[in-house]
Order: structure tokens, then sequence, then C-alpha cells
């Protein structure tokens, strides 16, 4: 499951699937050194993204 809490990175490392869910949000971030230390949330709000629906996309198409 992925949480709120986890770094960018971390997210996109365990779960690949993620990237392309992450794009169609305009979150483009995955790449830039800003992902090692921000998590999903504060990366999220950063960019105007709803963070639940993010979550809610994210576990339900990239955790295995």
């Amino acid at each position: 499951m992925i949480t709120k809490d986890m770094s960018i990175t971390e997210i996109v490392e365990k779960h690949p699937a993620a990237i392309e869910i992450l794009l169609k949000h305009g979150m483009h971030c995955f790449g830039c050194m800003a992902a090692r230390f921000e998590n999903i949330e504060q990366g999220a709000l950063a960019h105007g993204i709803d963070v639940d629906q993010l979550m809610k996309e994210l576990n339900k198409g990239s955790v295995n």
C-alpha cells in the first residue's frame, strides 16, 4: 500500500507503474532531487493536485 508519507522516489522504486499515474496528474518530479526528500502528499500539494484522488489511483493502479 502506498501512503501519503512515502517519498516520491520510494513509490516509484517499489511501484514502477506509479510513474504513469504521476505523469497523468502532472507530477513530473519523480526524477528531481526533491523527490528523494519530499513525500507524495507534499509533492501533490505543491502541484495543486487532489491528494486523496491521487492516493486512490496510486493504490488502485500500481500496487501489485
